[in-house]
C-alpha cells in the first residue's frame, strides 16, 4: 500500500517519463559579454550538437550574432531585435511552434533538442515560465535545462550592478565560468565562485577552457526543476503566474534602467591599427557605461575578410577575421549596448580616429 508521499513520488516518475517524449529545450543565459555565442559557435560544430536547432535572440536594432555562429542556416532561428523576456515573448512561442511544425512536415531537418540563447540583458524568469505554463509550447516541449555563463573578468562588479545576472545565476542548473585565462588573481576568481555559490547553492559551476564546453553539458537533465533553485526563484516564477505579464518597454531598443542600442555601420574600409585605436579608446573613456559592442569591420588590408570586434567594458578582445562576409551581412556593422552612451559621440568618435595619424600605424 502506498502512502501519499510514495504516490506524489511514483506520479512525479510518470509524468518525467512522459515528457521525455517531448522535445528537450535548453536555455542558454548569461549577461552581455559572458560568451554565450562563443561557446554556441563551437559547440554547433561538434558532431554531437547535430540534430539541435538553435533560436538566438538579441537585443539591438540590428542582429549579428546568428551570423556569428556556424551551422547550417536551417537550424539557426534569429529572433533579434527585442529582448526576449519582454517585447518579444509571444515570438518564442511562435517560432517554436512554427519550428515544430516544419519538422512534423519535413520542410526542414529533424530536430531532435533545442537550444535558446538569450539576449544578455534577459530577465530569465518569464522565459522559464513560457516554457514551462503555455499550451502551446508544454504539449511539444520540455524545459530540461538551464545553464548561465558569467564573465570572470567582469562577474563581480556585473552581480553588483545588474540584477537581471543575478536572476540568470539563480536560475542555472550549470554555471559556466568564462574567460578565466584572462584573469591573473586567483583571489577574484575564488571571490566570484564564492558569490555564484551563495547565490545558487545547488548550481555545478564549470570552467570551461577557452570557450570549449562538452555539448553533454547542456542536453543533460530531465525536466527542469525549480524547486531545487530555491525560494527566491520560486517566487520569481509564481510572480510571472500572478502577473501575465512582463513590464518592460515596448521599443525594442530600449530596456530600462538608461540601458539602450544602436548601431554604427561604416561604409568605407579602416585600417587595422585604426580600429583597435578607436576600441581601446571607447574602453578607457567610457568602459563603464559599454555593457557590449560587437561588431563586423572591413578592414582596408584584406575587405574581403572581415574583422570581428567584441568588447565589454574595460575589456577589448584581440581582432579575429572571418574568411568571408556572413550571408545577410552587407557590410560594417557595430552594436551597441551601452548605459547613457549617445550614439553620436561614438559616431564622432569613430569618424575621428578613422580619419586621424592612428589610421596610418603598422601594426
Amino acid at each position: 500500500m502506498w502512502g501519499r508521499d510514495d504516490k506524489r513520488a511514483d506520479l512525479g516518475q510518470v509524468a518525467l517519463m512522459a515528457k521525455k517524449d517531448l522535445i528537450p529545450v535548453t536555455v542558454l543565459t548569461g549577461f552581455l559579454g559572458s560568451g554565450k555565442t562563443t561557446i554556441l559557435s563551437r559547440l554547433v560544430r561538434n558532431p554531437d550538437f547535430a540534430d539541435t536547432a538553435v533560436i538566438v535572440n538579441e537585443f539591438g536594432e540590428i542582429g549579428l550574432d546568428h551570423a556569428l555562429v556556424e551551422a547550417s542556416e536551417e537550424s539557426i532561428v534569429d529572433l533579434s531585435c527585442g529582448c526576449i523576456c519582454c517585447t518579444i515573448r509571444g515570438d518564442l512561442m511562435a517560432t517554436l511552434t512554427d519550428l515544430y511544425e516544419k519538422r512534423g512536415a519535413g520542410d526542414i531537418r529533424h530536430f531532435k533538442r533545442v537550444v535558446v540563447e538569450t539576449t544578455g540583458l534577459a530577465d530569465p524568469a518569464p522565459i522559464i515560465h513560457t516554457l514551462m505554463q503555455e499550451p502551446m509550447v508544454f504539449e511539444r516541449y520540455r524545459l530540461a535545462r538551464v545553464v548561465t555563463a558569467v564573465d570572470a573578468v567582469n562577474g563581480i562588479a556585473t552581480l553588483d550592478r545588474q540584477p537581471e545576472s543575478v536572476k540568470q545565476a539563480a536560475v542555472a542548473d550549470t554555471i559556466l565560468m568564462t574567460k578565466t585565462d584572462m584573469l591573473n588573481d586567483d583571489g577574484t576568481l575564488s571571490a566570484l565562485r564564492r558569490r555564484l555559490q551563495n547565490i545558487n547553492p545547488s548550481g555545478a559551476c564549470v570552467t570551461p577552457e577557452l570557450g570549449d564546453v562538452e555539448p553533454s553539458v547542456l542536453f543533460a537533465g530531465g525536466l527542469y526543476d525549480p524547486q531545487r533553485r530555491g525560494d527566491d526563484v520560486a517566487a520569481w516564477l509564481a510572480a510571472e503566474v500572478s502577473a501575465h505579464r512582463h513590464d518592460h518597454y515596448t521599443d525594442p531598443n530600449r530596456h530600462g534602467d538608461g540601458i539602450h542600442t544602436f548601431a554604427i555601420t561604416p561604409k568605407i574600409p579602416v585600417s587595422r591599427a585604426a580600429l583597435g585605436a578607436f576600441m581601446q579608446m571607447l574602453a578607457d573613456q567610457k568602459g563603464d557605461e559599454l555593457l557590449r559592442l560587437k561588431g563586423l569591420v572591413a578592414l582596408e588590408d584584406d575587405p574581403a575578410r572581415p574583422a570581428v570586434v567584441h568588447g565589454v567594458q574595460h575589456v577589448v578582445h584581440p581582432l579575429t577575421r572571418l574568411d568571408n562576409w556572413p550571408e545577410g551581412v552587407d557590410g560594417s556593422t557595430l552594436v551597441f549596448i551601452v548605459r547613457n552612451i549617445d550614439k553620436e559621440w561614438a559616431e564622432t568618435l569613430f569618424e575621428g580616429v578613422a580619419e586621424s595619424a592612428y589610421a596610418s600605424l603598422v601594426v
